[in-house]
């Protein structure tokens, strides 16, 4: 008996739990495609693009002071873990005349990790409108442009979510007010999209290499 034991122990349990892992990584190895081919960014700052990165996107309207707390939020626990990444970077939409502001958060952002990889694109109300309705999300921009929630788009400038989510069910966006949310979520699906990426240029290299 204790030899039965011993044996399934050594050999039947890691066999089971790798037949686990594999299925959940067949299952879980993509983030859903929520929104296809939204707009480049480039529409509102010419010297920005959606093209070729992975982008954490969100929408600071009029008042970025109030939005400190958000982008403190987000800076510590996404952009700290994953902002060494190439291709990676988060813009941040800010209606047109608050680029001081904009400028003094990045500084203050620096102070805390390395703010190269934030970008802030600038445009009018009519512009901002326009550009968020086409992620063609269930999130709304509050009066002055802005909105907790950010979003994960993809290098091809597909916007990524969950279609399951056991809170939300189709989850377009992560609020930046709850840690807990940016931690237990965000945090997993920007991991799901980088090892996405990783498999792909991994296969790719594979393929020259024969």
């Amino acid at each position: 008996m204790k030899k039965t034991f011993v044996l399934v122990v050594l050999f039947v349990l890691p066999l089971v739990a790798y037949l686990f892992f594999a299925s959940g990584v067949n299952n879980f190895g993509k983030l859903p495609v929520l929104t296809e081919n939204i707009p480049d960014i480039s529409q509102l700052d010419h010297a920005l693009s959606l093209d070729g990165k992975i982008t954490i996107l969100g929408f600071m309207g009029s008042n970025i002071q109030q939005k400190k707390g958000n982008a403190f939020n987000l800076n510590q626990k996404i952009y700290k873990r994953f902002g060494d990444f190439n291709d990676f970077q988060m813009v941040m939409v800010v209606e047109d005349g608050h680029q001081e502001d904009a400028e003094l958060l990045k500084k203050e952002l620096g102070e805390l990790s390395n703010a190269d990889k934030w970008h802030f694109a600038f445009g009018d109300g009519d512009e901002i409108k326009t550009f968020f309705a086409q992620l063609k999300t269930d999130v709304n921009l509050d009066d002055d442009l802005s909105t907790p929630y950010v979003f994960i788009v993809d290098k091809d400038r597909n916007l990524r979510g969950r279609k399951d989510d056991e809170d939300d069910g189709v989850k377009y966006g992560f609020n930046t007010t709850s840690v807990a949310e940016l931690n237990n979520k965000m945090e997993d699906d920007v991991k799901i999209i980088l090892a996405e990426y990783r498999l792909a240029l991994k296969n790719n290299d594979a393929n020259r290499s024969k």
